[in-house]
């Protein structure tokens, strides 16, 4: 029964609260429209969605959002400071992430993730889904980029999907 009223609740929440922060506000008449949006969009977008959300730890995805917030602070510090160096400095590249992820929305999150974090984004999802090519401003050594995302962010996503 709420599975179809509210075929996706997390996101149902995550819109309502979304569209008070956009507006600024808690006044009754946004409170009412934002939940009324918040209800209507997954419900008429339900089947569009290929595969049920199914998070095995919520707790766990509160921590990952503490997590990622904390590394944007600190990308932005990174990244300013590699600003202010000489540009000689700065060595750019790609590099291919191979992935444990197999749900295509914790591919999506991390993929997404990786770009919020200032000075990397990424670029490409391989056609079989196994790895992600990822851009970073600066590269010292590629396997340990690739350590710290697959720790940071793919491992706490595997746990949250998987």
């Amino acid at each position: 029964m709420r599975s179809k009223f509210f075929p996706h609740p997390f996101l149902t929440l995550a819109l309502w609260i979304i569209w008070l922060l956009l507006n600024n506000t808690v006044s009754a008449g946004h409170m009412i429209l934002g939940a009324l949006l918040a209800i209507f969009i997954p419900w008429f977008t339900a089947g569009f969605w290929e595969e049920r959300v199914s998070v095995r730890r919520p707790w766990l995805m509160v921590k990952f959002f503490a997590s990622v917030l904390w590394q944007i602070i600190i990308a932005n510090i990174e990244v300013a400071r590699l600003i202010l160096m000489p540009s000689d400095r700065l060595r750019p590249g790609f590099v291919e992430i191979p992935l444990d992820l197999t749900s295509p929305l914790a591919i999506s999150i991390l993929a997404n993730t990786i770009s919020l974090t200032p000075g990397t984004v990424t670029c490409d999802l391989s056609q079989d889904q196994k790895s992600l090519l990822i851009h970073a401003l600066h590269i010292d050594d590629a396997q340990s980029t690739i350590d710290e995302i697959k720790q940071l962010f793919e491992k706490p996503l595997k746990e949250i999907f998987n």
